[in-house]
């Protein structure tokens, strides 16, 4: 059966984002756009959508429109209408009045692609249920003894050996359905000394690398090491280091995620932790706070952190942004407290329950009939006065003064469920957690509203960074409250008809936007900050600086031409490879999170109060708004202003909400005739002609293949059990896996894709059919198949890691290294073995990709079909959901029960 509740938010996150509403013909389409299927009413037992739509009155309303067609439009639920109501319930003077209802349903924020969020589970139980193959038509037999599992990501080899790879080979192409491949370096006894020098600088220096490594909890390049030493400690890394990796054997764990290139090797610190309490999202068992509520013998359970990565969170208060209180929101926690609730009314609305509180004490637990309202709140007694008292209400929040009359025992049936009231710490903003300027922008922009919040570490009160996502864009709470630190008198002059002169162009962007540095107090400032920041980097030697946690929205610092400028990261690439902004210069770039430094503490609030010095502009009075430049005129624009040292310009107008100014840009300091400018000569050139659509010539089979590495026999697997991840699922007939332990090195892989190709100068590939190549979708850079092309010069192409078809620019592609050829293409086309081969109505395909699509699970190998390709190979395979503790979901036995019901229906 379908997911009733997640159909709900899907549903909600449709019409949320359509504020004139949806009309219901056209909310099938909307709805699959988002999910990549229909709406499965039947499947939830409902004849039609329409019943389906009157069954949840708490997340559509139905009216109809002008033309009599029915519209659905977003209705705030009730659980966080009552959630919102009584957050805003505070009666201090400070905080009265009518609470804000906001956006409750919130967008999900999309966790990074290249992030590995789950793992299949270790064993499969069950071990006789393969006699159950049968009756789909998959083989008999069983094992008398469980199947063995394989391990997790990079701890199942743990004597470097390597494991068995299913093969397809022919002439013309190898494809591996692999799991680990053997270490290429070995330990030698006379190699056991790291160097031919003094036993303590050996230990030094394992010290000094131990602690670089425990400031990248998620693994260090080892090509890193050298440079990252240096700047550092200020001396060299031992050369040889590098050659003998293993001799660090002690201090990290060392994986090779390019066989071909040992030096390529990524190096994971070891630490000893107490895996179930990491697991289970707590800092430790009751906190200081949950003892000191307890004063009875019954004890409340700690409340565990929810496991998603983008909670929805409910914002009470901050007085500082180390300690924000907040609930969070959903299914166990915002649902539960609202049921604890409702029991607590019916239980004390019964005379007979009601056991008055005659003589309470600070800290006591305490049931609290709540003024104004029928409700029953858990609270623990605060202060006691004479014939009141202050209680703070422990799943809401707040305080508040009451008299001793509104206090009953709480019974200890209402001990159950833990605390709601919670507190986190902003990111970013431990520096300045008290600052006025920051609370007051934090209390008109989050508090009482509900939030995305992305957990970046799980601990007592977790380190968090918050978005509001109600709006078209996305808003990082975090940063906007660190703007609110910024001098507005430092910030670019943006005054129309002024003229400036010394100007330095510092990037031309590809939709023709241009940034500028102009002579202003800010600009003389900032750079007074920077070479004392310098100074301060130069000194230290110490790895305090090392950016360790990077999240969107951090300013930290990054070189520029040689020199320490500060940065913003703008978006996160798993957790070694990021995107950054220069925000002083307009310049973006992609690196290794080992490049960037914290801001040193004596330069770290003048940085952060002084505004960003890049002015953006766009040219005033072109033929062609900012998006629509071609390449020519983009290179032209460059080639003419960035190596120039005597530009000026002149303000034409300013678009105030978006900071940006349109300008006549000048080569000279003749900024007063207009039809000098490099507007005038751009617009009488022929520069905006685009190029004829390209088109796809065909060519056989791509030769880039052949350098992949051959493995065992396909048939040595047949009947084993691999770990794996469906990336893709149509229906039972055809799905996309990946081996689940080369994922980790997909991940870097297209990690160094994102560097290298980043960095490379843009020039057109001369595409063909059939062709193997890079290609640039959304921020990542992907391995792929060029299949065909449309006539506006848009290419289709297949991704050959993840198995999805896009549509690319055909700018957006570039030719494939022979560096990025040495992993298989992970993207596996598969078919569900166990059932007969069939058309897959609707409803099964849903049903099926439920269940396995984006989910790690264990396969066992039943046949291969090979082909001229790799990627039209395919395996017929058993899938297997080991995620329930009581049993194992066998994935054909479910879909059985669909081919039984198509049989009776015939």
């Amino acid at each position: 059966m379908a997911d009733e509740e997640l159909v709900k938010k899907m549903v909600r996150a449709v019409l949320q984002s359509a504020k004139s509403g949806v009309s219901l013909s056209n909310l099938q389409v909307e709805y699959k756009d988002l999910t990549g299927e229909l709406i499965p009413y039947k499947q939830l037992g409902y004849a039609t959508l329409d019943a389906l739509l009157h069954s949840m009155p708490s997340v559509v309303k139905l009216d109809k429109g002008q033309s009599g067609e029915v519209v659905c439009h977003a209705t705030t639920g009730n659980e966080m209408t009552h959630v919102t109501k009584l957050a805003a319930r505070q009666r201090t003077a400070k905080r009265t009045g009518r609470p804000q209802v906001v956006n409750c349903q919130m967008r999900v924020k999309p966790a990074a692609p290249l992030a590995l969020n789950a793992r299949p589970r270790t064993s499969l139980r069950q071990p006789d249920h393969r006699g159950h193959l049968g009756r789909g038509g998959g083989r008999g037999g069983g094992h008398e003894d469980p199947l063995p599992r394989t391990g997790s990501l990079r701890d199942s080899q743990p004597d470097g050996k390597g494991a068995l790879c299913i093969c397809l080979q022919n002439k013309n192409a190898v494809l591996l359905f692999g799991l680990q491949v053997e270490k290429p370096c070995s330990t030698k006894p006379q190699e056991l000394l790291l160097y031919p020098a003094k036993e303590t600088s050996q230990i030094d220096v394992k010290q000094k690398l131990g602690d670089l490594l425990l400031k990248y909890s998620s693994g260090l390049w080892a090509h890193a090491l050298p440079k990252l030493y240096q700047d550092t400690y200020k001396c060299k890394l031992p050369e040889f280091v590098l050659d003998h990796l293993t001799l660090l054997s002690d201090i990290c764990t060392i994986d090779y995620p390019m066989p071909d290139n040992p030096k390529r090797a990524i190096l994971y610190a070891k630490v000893v932790e107490d895996e179930n309490r990491n697991q289970s999202g707590l800092a430790g068992s009751e906190t200081k706070e949950a003892v000191e509520r307890s004063l009875s013998s019954q004890t409340v359970p700690p409340l565990v952190i929810p496991r998603e990565e983008y909670p929805s969170v409910l914002v009470v208060e901050a007085g500082d942004t180390n300690s924000v209180i907040l609930r969070y929101i959903g299914e166990g926690y915002s649902k539960a407290q609202e049921k604890l609730e409702d029991e607590m009314r019916e239980f004390y609305g019964q005379d007979s329950n009601k056991v008055a509180l005659t003589s309470p004490l600070t800290g006591q637990l305490t049931a609290v009939c709540a003024e104004e309202e029928e409700e029953i709140l858990r609270a623990q007694v605060c202060e006691v006065m004479a014939n009141k008292v202050k209680v703070y209400y422990v799943d809401h929040g707040f305080s508040e003064v009451i008299s001793k009359s509104k206090l009953f025992e709480l019974h200890e049936k209402f001990y159950r469920l833990p605390f709601q009231a919670t507190k986190c710490k902003l990111a970013g903003l431990e520096s300045f957690s008290q600052e006025q300027a920051v609370l007051k922008r934090f209390e008109s922009m989050a508090t009482s509203k509900i939030l995305l919040a992305e957990i970046l570490v799980r601990q007592e009160a977790p380190l968090v960074v918050l978005y509001d996502t109600s709006q078209d864009d996305d808003i990082n709470i975090n940063a906007a409250c660190m703007k609110a630190l910024q001098d507005k008198s430092l910030e670019s002059p943006l005054k129309v008809n002024s003229a400036y002169m010394n100007v330095n162009v510092s990037s031309v962007c590809s939709d023709g936007t241009i940034y500028c540095q102009v002579p202003s107090r800010g600009l003389t400032k900032l750079n007074e900050i920077l070479e004392r920041t310098e100074n301060c980097l130069h000194s230290q030697v110490t790895s305090e600086l090392l950016v360790s946690r990077p999240f969107c929205g951090k300013i930290c610092l990054a070189r520029y031409k040689g020199k320490w400028s500060r940065v913003e990261i703008t978006n996160l690439h798993g957790s070694r490879v990021l995107d950054i902004l220069f925000v002083d210069v307009g310049v973006q770039a992609s690196i290794e999170v080992t490049e960037l430094r914290e801001i040193p503490p004596p330069t770290l609030r003048d940085l952060i109060s002084t505004p960003a010095q890049a002015l953006k502009c766009c040219l005033a009075d072109l033929p062609v708004s900012v998006g629509s430049w071609t390449p020519d005129a983009v290179q032209w624009l460059r080639d003419t202003a960035l190596h120039c040292s005597d530009c000026s310009l002149k303000i034409a107008k300013v678009d105030e909400p978006k900071r940006l100014a349109h300008v006549y840009l000048f080569t000279s300091k003749n900024f007063h005739d207009t039809s000098c400018s490099l507007n005038q000569q751009l617009a009488d050139s022929n520069l905006w002609n685009h190029q004829k659509d390209v088109f796809l010539s065909s060519r056989g089979p791509s030769k880039s293949l052949n350098s992949a590495p051959p493995g065992s026999p396909p048939e040595k697997l047949i009947g084993q059990n691999l770990d794996v991840f469906v990336s893709v699922a149509c229906h039972p007939g055809h799905f996309v896996l990946q081996p689940w332990h080369d994922m980790y090195k997909l991940v870097d892989l297209m990690g160094e894709m994102i560097l290298h190709y980043n960095k490379m100068e843009e020039k057109p590939l001369k595409v063909e059919k059939n062709q193997v190549c890079a290609a640039k979708v959304e921020n990542n850079w992907y391995r792929v198949l060029v299949k065909g092309v449309l006539t506006n010069g848009l290419v289709s192409v297949f991704q050959l890691d993840y198995g999805k078809h896009e549509l690319v620019s055909c700018t957006q592609l570039r030719p494939l290294t022979q560096e990025f050829c040495q992993l298989p293409f992970q993207a596996i086309t598969a078919q569900l073995a166990g059932v007969k081969p069939r058309q897959w109505s609707e409803e099964a395909s849903i049903v099926f990709r439920n269940h396995v699509e984006k989910k790690p699970l264990v396969a066992q190998l039943e046949s291969v079909q090979e082909a001229s390709q790799p990627w039209d190979c395919k395996v017929v395979i058993f899938l297997v959901d080991t995620s329930q503790e009581e049993r194992d979901i066998w994935l054909h036995d479910i879909m059985a029960e669909f081919t039984d019901e198509m049989s009776n229906a015939a």
